[in-house]
């Protein structure tokens, strides 16, 4: 049994890990003022997020076309492989998930197996990589996905906007009429929900400042409860030096915890509008045995 590893751009993963780990990644369509760019092919996360900020409108985001999927799958089966698995973005945020279940049973020579990693961005590119360890070590497929599920069990993540203005006019946001943060000038807190995996707002703070601190409370009180070792991870959206700021100030809480930085790009920027910031985390994968 060959068994290939497919994901889409969301999962923000460094060119260096696509090539090591022979993740084969689908770029994700991002849509301003009328023209369409594919993240990482053809606009980059800088080149985006100027964009973002000089736009007639608001920019909008697509799923990758199915035919595109088909021509990817393919193509894996003439590579040799009889399998793969096709790990992506929460199908609550995006419609892509539900249309490869649909195109799945259509494929031929190649068994296709579509896996909801119920997140996105890099939380989602950890699942990628550890379902390609397992492949070359000759896991099977279920095996895979159980451990896939296991692991996605660990991961959580809170979010800190400016403002609620690209969730709420990109339909992201599934409590927004509860939390209209443009007009309080307050700085929500969102997460993915246990339950449904949308994204939600659960708290509303006053100041950036006491938003991260609130987090760090937040993620002190997951991490004391946690019966396993954690890794977090530090996002941002266009701001690279808060988030390495962050990223600082959490490994001195943590001296022994891996720290790793990453970014919202094109294709969630997009909803969740310049200068968010985001702590994350997840089992410490580094640490199982596969």
């Amino acid at each position: 049994m060959k068994i290939a590893i497919v994901t889409d751009s969301t999962a923000y993963l460094s060119e260096e890990e696509i090539k090591k780990y022979n993740i084969t990644v689908v770029p994700m369509p991002v849509i301003i003022d009328g023209r369409e760019y594919h993240e990482g092919v053809d606009i980059t996360t800088e080149e985006f997020y100027e964009k973002l900020l000089s736009s007639e409108s608001f920019p909008s985001t697509s799923q990758a076309p199915m035919g595109e999927m088909i021509n990817v799958y393919q193509s894996l089966a003439d590579q040799g492989y009889d399998t793969v698995i096709s790990i992506h973005l929460a199908s609550t945020i995006s419609g892509m998930l539900n249309s490869i279940k649909q195109l799945a049973p259509t494929i031929e020579n190649i068994k296709v197996i579509p896996y909801d990693s119920q997140i996105t961005v890099k939380l989602m590119g950890y699942l990628a990589i550890q379902a390609s360890k397992m492949a070359v070590l000759g896991r099977t497929p279920s095996e895979i996905i159980s451990y896939l599920d296991d692991l996605r069990s660990t991961m959580d993540e809170l979010f800190v906007v400016d403002d609620l203005q690209n969730l709420v006019r990109g339909g992201r946001l599934s409590n927004a009429s509860a939390f209209i943060g443009g007009i309080l000038k307050i700085k929500p807190l969102l997460t993915f929900d246990d339950n449904s995996h949308e994204i939600v707002a659960i708290e509303k703070i006053r100041s950036r400042k006491k938003a991260l601190k609130r987090v760090e409370e937040l993620f002190e009180n997951a991490r004391s409860k946690a019966t396993y070792p954690l890794r977090a991870l530090v996002l941002d959206a266009n701001d690279p030096k808060s988030g390495e700021e962050w990223a600082a100030r959490i490994s001195e809480l943590y001296p022994d915890m891996p720290i790793e930085r990453s970014y919202f790009g094109p294709e969630i920027g997009t909803h969740l509008g310049n200068k968010a910031l985001a702590l994350a985390w997840i089992r410490d994968f580094d640490q199982d045995k596969l």
